[in-house]
Order: structure tokens, then sequence, then C-alpha cells
């Protein structure tokens, strides 16, 4: 099965990233795949879990931007600032 290169892992939504690499975690863990087969797809993990997680802290400091009103109620968004 060949595997998109790295760069493409940046246009992957959360869903679709995580939803990869625990195709990845699993193949691993079954031990069935030869030994180059193996690091490349550890590697393509490791990109998939950096992805995950930077779409993670966008996510989270969304949340954090809403704005709240006197009574605790959501009335609102500031922009975010996130690379």
């Amino acid at each position: 099965m060949a595997e998109p290169n790295h760069a493409d892992v940046k246009k992957l939504t959360f869903e679709k990233a995580i939803e990869e690499l625990e195709s990845i975690v699993k193949r691993l863990e079954e031990g069935k795949v030869p030994l180059e087969e193996s690091v490349a797809i550890y590697e393509r993990g490791e990109s998939l879990k950096r992805r995950c997680e930077e779409r993670l802290a966008q996510a989270e400091a969304r949340v954090e931007k809403i704005t709240l009103d006197a009574p605790g109620k959501a009335k609102g968004t500031e922009p975010l600032d996130v690379k």
C-alpha cells in the first residue's frame, strides 16, 4: 500500500489524520510489516500525530476565545491568532 507523502499530512482533517494514525498503529502492533515499511509508516505516524496535536491545539484555542457576558453566557468570539 503506497503511503501519501508527508506534505499531504498538512491537508488532512483531524478525523482523517487520526483514522490513518490508528490504522498505522494497528499494522505495527500486528508485527507483520517488513522492517523497511515499518520504519516508513512509523515516520508517517509521527507526522500524523503532530498534525492531530496541532489541530487539537487550534480547536482548544478557539474554544478559549469564546467571550462570555456577565451571567456567563456565550456572547460571541474573538479573532483567533493561531499559525
